[in-house]
C-alpha cells in the first residue's frame, strides 16, 4: 500500500513542508457558525466540494479515510486529466476537519494536499487548502509557472464550492 510517489507522506498534516517541492496555502472563509461548519465537513468528507467544482471524482469509499484511493478527473472526454491519490490523513473534531491525499503513479504531480475547515473563535469557518508538489511529467514541467497559479485558482474554487454547500 506505500505505492506513493513522493517519501514525506503526511507532512502535511504535522510539519513543515518540506524541501523541493513548491508549497501552496491558500484559506478562505466559507461561512459563519455551527451548522455551516458541519455541512462543509460532510460535503469535504463525502466529496461534493471536489464533484461540483466539476471534478470527476472516483473514490473506493462514498467517505474520506486513511487509505481510500480517489481518482480525480478535470477536463471533458479525451482532454480530462486524470489524477490518481490516496487518503493519508483525515480529522473530524468538533472545530477541525479535513483530509489530505498523496499522488500515486500516473499522477501529473508528486506530492500531497490538505483541505481542512477551521472553526474559529469569531465564528467563522475557513478552509485551508495547503499543498507540496512538483511535476512528475513532461506535461507538467511544461506547464511551468502556469502551475502555482492554477493550484491558487483551484484551492480559491474550492472554498467558493463550499460556501454553496455549507448554506
Amino acid at each position: 500500500m506505500n505505492d506513493f510517489t513522493y517519501p514525506e507522506v503526511g507532512a502535511t498534516k504535522d510539519g513543515p513542508l518540506p524541501d523541493g517541492y513548491s508549497h501552496l496555502r491558500v484559506r478562505v472563509p466559507v461561512g459563519e457558525g455551527a451548522g455551516v461548519f458541519r455541512n462543509a465537513a460532510d460535503a469535504l468528507h463525502e466529496f461534493w466540494m471536489h464533484r461540483a467544482i466539476p471534478a470527476r471524482v472516483n473514490a473506493t469509499a462514498p467517505r474520506a479515510a486513511v487509505g481510500v484511493g480517489v481518482e480525480i478527473g478535470l477536463g471533458v472526454g479525451p482532454l480530462r486529466l486524470k489524477a490518481p491519490c490516496r487518503v493519508v490523513w483525515t480529522v473530524d473534531e468538533e472545530r477541525r476537519s479535513g483530509w489530505a491525499y498523496g499522488t500515486l503513479r500516473g499522477h501529473p504531480a508528486v506530492g500531497e494536499e490538505a483541505f481542512l475547515l477551521e472553526w474559529d473563535d469569531e465564528d467563522v469557518v475557513w478552509l485551508a487548502v495547503t499543498a507540496f508538489s512538483r511535476p512528475a511529467s513532461r506535461l507538467g514541467r511544461a506547464a511551468g509557472p502556469l502551475v502555482p497559479v492554477m493550484q491558487r485558482a483551484y484551492a480559491r474554487r474550492c472554498g467558493a464550492v463550499l460556501r454553496r454547500l455549507a448554506k
